[in-house]
């Protein structure tokens, strides 16, 4: 029988590493999605998931480029077969208070931790009704309801996060 499939974006950080550890021990395949340059981090956390090594493995991904989750997400489908279920844990932070937060640290937030929501789900949702399965998990916080201050990017996107999955 063949296990199902997980995608877990920011899989390699602390939250990212910790729920693909849990997918692995309930009988998932895991594939933990991030950022290929950080090669470092990769060969930590393939050292720190090792007692997993036939169930979890790592694929490069870039969440905030919706041309890089098509092309990679159908790369990582046509290696290790249909997705059906997918975490999205990918985030950043870029805290400063609004008086001093740049254009740049508010696009950037905004780009992974809402974008990359929806540029990971837009690839994947139509396999995943086409196949009568799929699980979308969309990791946002506290901070996305009641805000906090020095965060307004990581606020307002958390806070589009829970309004897309409503949706």
């Amino acid at each position: 029988m063949n296990k199902q499939l997980a995608l877990v974006t920011g899989g390699i950080g602390g939250l990212g590493t910790e729920i693909c550890r849990q997918l692995a021990k309930s009988g998932k395949r895991v594939i933990a999605a991030d950022l290929g340059s950080r090669s470092e981090r990769v060969s930590e956390f393939l050292d720190e998931v090792s007692e997993f090594s036939d169930e979890i493995s790592f694929e490069p991904l870039d969440v905030s480029s919706f041309e890089d989750c098509t092309t990679s997400l159908n790369a990582i489908t046509d290696k290790h077969g249909p997705i059906s279920i997918l975490v999205n844990a990918a985030g950043i932070t870029r805290d400063t208070s609004l008086r001093k937060m740049s254009e740049r640290q508010w696009s950037d937030v905004i780009t992974v931790n809402l974008d990359g929501v929806f540029n990971t789900c837009r690839a994947l949702v139509d396999g995943m009704t086409e196949r009568g399965f799929g699980r979308i998990v969309n990791i946002s916080s506290v901070n996305g309801q009641t805000g906090q201050f020095g965060q307004t990017n990581y606020s307002a996107a958390k806070a589009g996060m829970h309004g897309f999955t409503m949706a």
